[in-house]
């Protein structure tokens, strides 16, 4: 953001008291509710932006050290001062937090300042408690001084009028959503194609079912006649010409490993059995191909629909390194901190069941074929903003068409499987969700 961007700002932030809620939402991205306005702080070194906007859903949790000395000194603090200091892009909150036995003060240093853009919670002689950022070319280490950044070559502190701050603030959040949400459905889109290109390959790479058991008869049909003509096949050789069943010629060559002809019937037998059994099995690599292919169709629709970025972001979430490799046949999400699993097909609806626990929260699409859908909660109480989530990605992975669905919810104890995925359920509520 420009010098004179911020200080207009700074003038319209002197008109708050107290810092009522306070917290990361995004990677650098810091959101407060001054009295009762909501207002974030992008801190994202490519692009540093102050910005207001009405559909925030909070969909990720931070708990990093910063994040927690963060709440434990700004929340619910009233703000003593604000100021733009005069030499850069930084602006500094002064924090006063009352109890009934001592007061406490934090000063939130926020850094507009490009590629070293930052967050600082210092305390009041300026030593450092925590940071957003801890880099290689500043000191910023707890219990330290902080050290100043070198001052820019330029600073824009022309006039600037801002006759009506809070749509200005919407402008510019509504400018950069309509860019990132582009790129982001570019870039995500571009992604799932890939994903799709090699699920394809591997769909035409299937051998068929009728193939696979010609090459079945012709291997037991070798074995047999082995079999039929031991008497007069040398044990050392490994190439016989000889006639099948209806008198015409046939070569027959031996496996590798075959050590006579009787041993050789027996692996063509063998490799004859595997066949059969591949050509039997085939059919489940296909249709669990095809619905990964649906499903990635299912989120590219969705990607396409979504009006805002974190919609998109929330169908991407970062994988954990303790997190199993293994293939499964549901999709893990984020809201909040909260796990939320949608099954892609049947069988990873039946898995779901059976790995949910009692108290977590189950979701399906009411009177209608859908994906089930739980809500780990570790026996917590589910937020709304959750819940609403989790209910529109259930509806959005289960229809085609937009419209208004409605979502039956319950805890998982309260739901009966029956016969495969079909399930009976008691004590549940309705949550309605739009699909545009």
């Amino acid at each position: 953001m420009r010098y004179k961007e911020l200080r207009e700002i700074v003038k319209y932030l002197r008109n708050f008291r107290t810092i009522n809620q306070i917290e990361r939402v995004e990677d650098n991205t810091i959101h407060m509710r001054l009295d009762d306005k909501d207002i974030f702080f992008d801190l994202n070194r490519s692009k540093n932006l102050i910005y207001m906007r009405e559909d925030f859903a909070k969909v990720r949790h931070y708990n990093a050290p910063f994040d927690k000395v963060l709440a434990k000194r700004c929340k619910k603090s009233h703000m003593e001062k604000i100021e733009l200091d005069e030499n850069d892009k930084i602006i500094r909150i002064y924090c006063l937090l009352r109890s009934s036995y001592k007061e406490e003060r934090t000063i939130l240093q926020l850094e507009f300042t490009g590629r070293h853009a930052n967050a600082i919670l210092l305390d009041s002689e300026g030593n450092v408690l925590e940071a957003l950022h801890h880099d290689y070319h500043r000191d910023i280490r707890p219990g330290r001084p902080l050290h100043p950044l070198p001052p820019p070559k330029k600073l824009d502190k022309s006039p600037l009028v801002i006759e009506d701050m809070e749509k200005y603030l919407q402008d510019l959040y509504e400018k950069e959503r309509q860019k990132r949400l582009s790129i982001l459905k570019s870039a995500k889109s571009l992604q799932l194609a890939k994903q799709e290109k090699k699920l394809r390959q591997l769909l035409e790479g299937l051998e068929k079912e009728e193939e696979l058991l010609a090459k079945a008869d012709e291997e037991e049909k070798k074995a047999n006649i082995l079999l039929a003509n031991l008497h007069t096949l040398p044990a050392y050789q490994e190439r016989f010409e000889t006639k099948d069943f209806e008198g015409y010629p046939i070569t027959i060559e031996l496996p590798k490993e075959a050590q006579n002809p009787a041993h050789g019937a027996r692996l063509l037998f063998a490799k004859a059995k595997k066949l059969r059994q591949k050509a039997a099995n085939i059919h489940i690599q296909r249709e669990n191909i095809e619905e990964k292919l649906k499903f990635l169709s299912k989120k590219r629709a969705i990607i396409q629909r979504a009006k805002s970025p974190e919609q998109i972001e929330l169908l991407f979430p970062k994988r954990v390194k303790s997190e199993s490799k293994k293939e499964k046949n549901y999709e893990k999400f984020i809201i909040d901190g909260f796990g939320v699993y949608v099954g892609r097909n049947k069988r990873g609806n039946i898995e779901l069941l059976k790995k949910a626990k009692a108290s977590d929260v189950w979701l399906h699409l009411k009177d209608l074929p859908s994906a089930h859908v739980i809500v780990s909660t570790n026996k917590q109480s589910l937020p709304t903003h959750v819940l609403e989530q989790a209910a529109k990605l259930c509806a959005q992975f289960s229809v085609e068409h937009p419209g208004r669905y409605l979502v039956d919810y319950t805890q998982r104890r309260n739901v009966k499987p029956k016969e495969g995925a079909n399930v009976e359920y008691v004590k549940y509520k309705t949550i309605p969700v739009t699909i545009e």
